[in-house]
């Protein structure tokens, strides 16, 4: 562990360093195959327009009054501006896609107030950190957008300025622009198996209200002139750090709640099949990102990481103060930050999100992406 007084010493250094890196960032890094970077070429995404919780957060919750924060050391440590609000050491895998998919900065967060109407030309990310498909889930945090809040902002401030802008920024030139979703987790971690023993609702009930929910809104969408959808499944919310850490007698995962993960990708695959044969048809695909993470902390080593089950930073449990989840202000990290699967107790290093990303963008495994890559939509 790297003591406090000792990351401080080097942020200046260590901030200098990853500007240079990220600045220069070379395609083959992420992927050194020939026919990604010549594909990446041909690309005609201008952006990304981005909704859902902390995993694709690009920083929303610095300027919200919640207890969802990200805005501090260690978070942040190895990106090239600092502590962001992302959720993670460095990079989350929005801004890995990012750089995948060639757009010319980071897509930036709808609360920032440099986000002005000049600046959404390659997208806007409206992603809270605590928030849930449905619109009690984010009671915890509080102070954060639910996914029908964050549609409305892209309906009420992000559309008319959008196409303000002239032709080039009407309502048919969204067909250019990825909208990304990343929700559904907290639904269940911050409110079903929160408040199960007051609830008579099965979780096969509650799951089917969810993705009915979720169906809902991505019809929205699609009516706001959206074409091209990127929908990112559960991981295993069973074997996060924070679900191993509460039950510490157990050994393993947390069976009941990777069980509500699955049940909810099924629901969202069979979402996904059933909304593609519709005439115009929107282009939808759903990175499994439960497959890919449990892949990853079934057999680490084979990823080039030590270790699946412990956060890479100092996380104090309740009793000391802390959430459970969160990395302690300014509190200590692991020494290698690319051996570790999570940073904090809920939330993958940097290291993890380049692999989320790499096989979302050029897998063609549908039991990574379904039912074709991000490249390929991209393309279409």
């Amino acid at each position: 562990m790297a003591p406090i007084n000792l990351l401080s010493s080097m942020l200046f250094v260590s901030l200098c360093i990853n500007f240079l890196r990220y600045s220069w960032f070379n395609p083959t890094e992420l992927s050194s195959s020939a026919e990604t970077v010549r594909d990446r070429k041909n690309s005609s995404i201008k952006g990304m327009f981005v909704f859902g919780s902390s995993l694709v957060d690009n920083g929303n919750n610095k300027f919200l009054k919640t207890l969802a924060k990200a805005d501090y050391l260690p978070y942040g440590m190895d990106f090239p501006l600092g502590p962001s609000g992302r959720y993670t050491n460095g990079e989350n895998i929005i801004d890995i896609l990012g750089k995948l998919l060639d757009i010319p900065a980071f897509i930036p967060a709808f609360f920032n107030p440099a986000t002005k109407e000049n600046h959404t030309a390659v997208g806007v990310d409206y992603a809270c950190g605590g928030s849930g498909i449905l619109d009690e889930t984010g009671s915890i945090a509080g102070g954060v957008l639910s996914l029908n809040e964050q549609i409305k902002k892209f309906e009420d401030v992000t559309l008319p300025q959008l196409q303000n802008q002239g032709k080039n920024r009407s309502k048919e030139e969204l067909s250019k622009y990825l909208f990304v979703i990343g929700s559904g987790g907290n639904d269940y971690t911050l409110n079903y198996f929160l408040n199960r023993s007051k609830s008579n609702v099965s979780v096969h009930e509650f799951t089917d209200n969810l993705t009915t929910t979720l169906s809902s809104q991505l019809k929205k969408l699609y009516s706001l002139g959206a074409k091209k959808f990127v929908l990112m499944s559960l991981y295993p919310l069973g074997c996060t750090p924070r679900s191993i850490a509460a039950q510490p007698k157990r050994k393993g995962c947390d069976k009941s709640l990777n069980d509500a993960a699955l049940l909810f990708n099924a629901n969202l695959e069979s979402l996904v099949k059933g909304i593609r044969p519709q005439k115009p048809s929107p282009n939808f695909v759903m990175v499994n990102a439960y497959n890919i993470m449990q892949e990853i902390i079934r057999d680490p080593v084979l990823y080039g990481f030590s270790d699946a089950t412990k956060p890479c930073c100092q996380v104090p449990r309740r009793r000391e103060g802390g959430n459970g989840i969160s990395c302690q202000k300014g509190g200590t990290t692991c020494e290698d930050r690319n051996k570790y699967v999570y940073f904090d107790a809920l939330h993958p290093t940097e290291a993890v999100n380049v692999e989320l990303a790499t096989k979302a963008f050029s897998s063609d495994s549908i039991n990574d992406v379904y039912p074709f890559n991000i490249r390929k939509l991209a393309q279409i």
